[in-house]
């Protein structure tokens, strides 16, 4: 049962309704559309015909409340508003049905989504045109295209009360998508990886200097989709991804000396490698549907701390999840001489893994060494911990945004993540 306040008891109305959902008796209503309700009967209290009416005929209450509410809130587009140009932009109080699945809220907007960028990479040259085209084959999660629309319909309806995607954020999930394969040509090259999501990789495949020119190429492809969108900050938002993304590859290349800073380290690595594509591709098409100075704020934190989280979870699963699960034998980074998060934990507890980290795993018995220590050590307790800290973070930046779907869906992406398994 809802809480209680002391000044204001609620309306029976919400009684019944939270009565109804807990029996599932009305199985879309959510607590978002409680809490709607609960407002919206704080102003209604007088109307006892229409609450008598709508109580008896429970599927009908729903969408007539909640359109309600969006229609009493709705704000007025500015005149110069991109959204006027939109032939689907939503009619108001036409919210539809509460659900939080963020593939399902965004399915209609990535449909044609890898079609879209093999189209992008069109080039008269076959063979470059098949190695540039060989990730985008439809077997992606594009979850960083999903989380992007994701957030473009949440700030668009919190700040126009539309939930229609803009043309021009759309084409930020293709560059976020494009970038993030790319990322992975080169990263392949540099990790001499022979698979890649489940097949041969494309240096496997075609050798180091054709992925490398491929993983070029498609970039190049990205940066011309951005002019295309023709607004300066995002340019300059997306061109800061790919200066980190180089920055972070650096820095993983080397180790710190210094063991009072490896962690700091560590975590400005993760940012530049993961987070940062998240977190300006988040604020660009909040920037682009007419997000305020907060609002802006609030996505980029949103991305960052999801990257964050997202690459924290990564690391942990390195030591616990099968081959057949992560796509990748187990102790990957550790082979890779990689000094990740568990590892960083575990050194509390054993320091002399400190010196197994400067010689980068790289004598006999060093792996198995650092990999028994991580499991004997809280290692992986502290890094789901720092992983949940930034999720709690990331909810924190948007709790101030209007209830809808996708806010919902931002929610769920972060249980989802914290508790991936692959």
């Amino acid at each position: 049962m809802m809480a209680r306040s002391s000044t204001f008891k609620v309306p029976s109305l919400v009684e019944k309704m939270w009565d109804l959902r807990k029996a599932q008796q009305v199985k879309q209503l959510v607590l978002p559309s409680v809490r709607w309700l609960f407002l919206w009967t704080q102003t209604k209290r007088k109307d006892q015909a229409l609450l008598k009416m709508i109580g008896s005929h429970p599927p009908f209450l729903t969408k007539l409340v909640i359109g309600s509410v969006a229609h009493q809130s709705r704000l007025q587009v500015s005149t110069c508003s991109p959204f006027q140009q939109s032939s689907a932009v939503q009619q108001p109080g036409s919210l539809p049905d509460i659900q939080d699945d963020p593939y399902k809220l965004t399915q209609d907007v990535l449909t044609e989504l890898f079609s879209d960028i093999r189209k992008e990479l069109w080039v008269p040259m076959e063979h470059l045109r098949q190695i540039s085209r060989y990730y985008f084959d439809g077997n992606g999660k594009i979850f960083r295209p999903m989380l992007i629309a994701l957030v473009s319909r949440a700030v668009n309806y919190h700040t126009h009360d539309t939930r229609e995607v803009l043309k021009s954020q759309r084409e930020i999930a293709l560059v976020a998508e494009m970038i993030h394969t790319a990322s992975l040509v080169h990263d392949d090259v540099i990790d001499t990886s022979d698979t890649r999501r489940g097949k041969a990789s494309v240096n496997l495949l075609w050798g180091q200097n054709k992925a490398i020119l491929a993983g070029d190429f498609i970039l190049s492809k990205a940066g011309r989709i951005l002019a295309r969108i023709g607004n300066e900050e995002v340019v300059i938002m997306l061109t800061q991804v790919l200066l980190d993304l180089v920055q972070g590859e650096l820095m993983q290349l080397g180790s710190k000396e210094d063991a009072g800073e490896r962690f700091s380290h560590y975590l400005q690595k993760t940012f530049m490698k993961t987070a940062s594509l998240m977190a300006y591709t988040c604020k660009a098409v909040a920037y682009l549907g007419g997000a305020d100075k907060t609002l802006l704020e609030g996505a980029f934190q949103y991305g960052r701390n999801l990257g964050i989280a997202f690459q924290l979870v990564d690391d942990l699963l390195d030591f616990v999840s099968s081959q057949d699960e992560m796509g990748k034998p187990a102790a990957a980074d550790l082979k890779l001489g990689l000094a990740t998060s568990p590892v960083l934990f575990a050194c509390e507890k054993f320091p002399e893994l400190n010196t197994l980290i400067m010689r980068r795993f790289s004598h006999p018995g060093d792996v198995e060494q650092a990999y028994e220590a991580v499991m004997k050590s809280e290692g992986l307790e502290q890094t789901k911990l720092l992983a949940q800290k930034h999720c709690n973070e990331a909810l924190r930046h948007i709790d101030s945004w209007r209830e809808s779907p996708e806010k919902q869906a931002l929610v769920t992406i972060m249980n989802k993540v914290l508790n991936r398994k692959k």
